[in-house]
């Protein structure tokens, strides 16, 4: 079912209690939400999934993408007790899973009414397109290379081919992605060379001509076993104006600049949006040196403020 105004906020305010935060974003006949849901300490990964399904079911949306974070990906199964057939991608994140006290939960993109349309590579599910606003989103998610016995920079090539595979499949190119997301095992050990793959393969599609995607790159083991999974937002609008554009950080100077390949920011206008997909963020000061090192509250604070100060500059908060 679709609620009302009233009986959304109701909803919201349900589900708020039991540990999910939720955010509509709504026009006319579709709306977007983005859930958090929040795993407790004595909370089953099961019981995590039923709620998401049950919270979703009741808002009338479809996944569009899951992001699990902190379960051990042998946890799979419940993923299916719950929502049945996946037909969207499911980026797994296993890093700390065996912690005493992990950092656990899972995030959503749902859509109520459009159609969630899933893209299909090789028999595998790789990413989802929908209609919002008269643009066609895609989201892809999940992607790990293939033959995890190759050495890192291979799997990360293979990773950016996968995505400019997978996107021609949903009718688009890398000129139409917005954001990219990369999780990648042991990062601090090979950033470098990662980033050099990312590079190269920007300058060979021409990336670095248009629109540099906003992206987030962090250290974290997935349940594959591979050296890095990845995913990426992008639209596509055939027969109305989209304007994208990349969007500066004021107290951050551009990553480029320091041989870092994404943009802090990139906003994306459709006829009645503005979205602002924001960078992963550290505690950085504005020549791209880090700061604030062995307090984690004053680099959390500063992350913050820098988040806010890009959000500040385009008329949001």
């Amino acid at each position: 079912m679709k609620y009302g105004n009233g009986a959304a906020s109701r909803a919201l305010e349900q589900y708020a209690n039991q540990g999910m935060q939720i955010i509509p974003v709504g026009c006319d006949d579709v709306t977007e939400y983005c859930v958090t849901a929040r795993a407790a300490l004595d909370d089953s990964f099961d019981a995590l999934w039923a709620r998401l399904a049950e919270a979703l079911r009741d808002l009338g949306a479809q996944a569009a993408s899951l992001e699990v974070f902190g379960f051990p990906g042998a946890d799979v199964s419940a993923l299916h007790s719950a929502f049945g057939d996946i037909t969207f991608p499911v980026t797994w994140v296993e890093e700390g899973c065996n912690q005493a006290s992990p950092l656990r939960g899972i995030q959503a993109w749902a859509v109520a009414g459009p159609r969630v349309e899933p893209v299909v590579m090789d028999g595998r599910i790789v990413g989802c397109v929908f209609d919002s606003d008269g643009v066609r989103f895609c989201r892809l998610g999940g992607l790990v290379p293939q033959d995890i016995s190759k050495s890192r920079t291979d799997q990360a090539q293979a990773v950016f081919e996968t995505m400019m595979n997978a996107l021609d499949v949903a009718g688009m190119d890398f000129g139409h992605v917005l954001r990219t997301w990369f999780y990648n095992d042991a990062m601090l050990e090979w950033y470098d060379e990662f980033n050099a793959v990312r590079t190269a393969f920007f300058q060979e599609l021409g990336v670095f001509d248009g629109l540099v995607p906003a992206s987030t790159g962090i250290g974290g083991r997935n349940a594959a076993g591979a050296a890095l999974t990845a995913g990426l937002v992008a639209a596509k609008a055939d027969h109305i104006p989209i304007a994208a554009v990349e969007v500066a950080s004021p107290m951050q100077c551009p990553a480029t600049g320091y041989g870092s390949s994404f943009s802090r920011a990139v906003e994306v206008q459709t006829a009645r949006h503005r979205r602002l997909f924001v960078s992963g963020t550290a505690s950085i000061a504005f020549d791209g040196a880090s700061v604030h090192i062995g307090d984690t509250e004053a680099q959390a604070a500063l992350t913050m403020q820098v988040v806010q100060a890009i959000l500040e500059s385009r008329g949001m908060h």
